[in-house]
């Protein structure tokens, strides 16, 4: 009984991108935190790399996360009613673009950090970028661990009616 429900194709999918939504959402947190861990005045060039990198991962699967949550409310979740009707949903999703719209000046940071790399050189990164950057990660990292808790809530039907 229990294999014909797991391989019911409905279910499957629903479960899929559940599981999609999830770890893409586990990704972008650990990116988060493993930028503000090595983040660093004047780092070498494998550090800069690396800062980079870890910078696309956390943009791919944000994109992930976003698609997938889109999906979900769509089609594979609890109907889109239940959601949109939701105002915790709606603190959910506003605390996601929050999040998304402050790592834009990260992300822009670390892409001016690849156009000295291309000249074999190393972008200066001083103190002050520095602790605006780890001040932006922290506030990212909070507003990510935040989001859970909402999402239970939602999912437990608080904020409905």
């Amino acid at each position: 009984m229990l294999l014909g429900t797991i391989l019911d194709k409905e279910i499957f999918q629903s479960a899929g991108f559940a599981y999609i939504h999830y770890v893409s959402f586990m990704i972008c947190f650990a990116a988060l935190a493993l930028e503000r861990k090595l983040l660093k005045v004047s780092p070498n060039r494998q550090e800069t790399i690396t800062m980079v990198i870890i910078d696309v991962v956390y943009g791919v699967a944000g994109i992930a996360l976003l698609i997938s949550g889109i999906l979900r409310v769509l089609y594979f979740g609890q109907g889109v009613g239940f959601y949109t009707q939701n105002p915790v949903f709606w603190w959910k999703i506003g605390i996601f673009i929050f999040v998304g719209t402050l790592s834009l000046y990260p992300t822009i940071t670390y892409i001016l950090w690849s156009i000295p790399l291309t000249k074999g050189q190393l972008p200066e990164v001083g103190s002050n970028l520095v602790a605006r950057l780890r001040l932006i990660l922290n506030i990212e990292l909070v507003g990510f661990a935040a989001i859970p808790i909402f999402a239970t809530f939602m999912a437990r039907g608080v904020g409905l009616a």
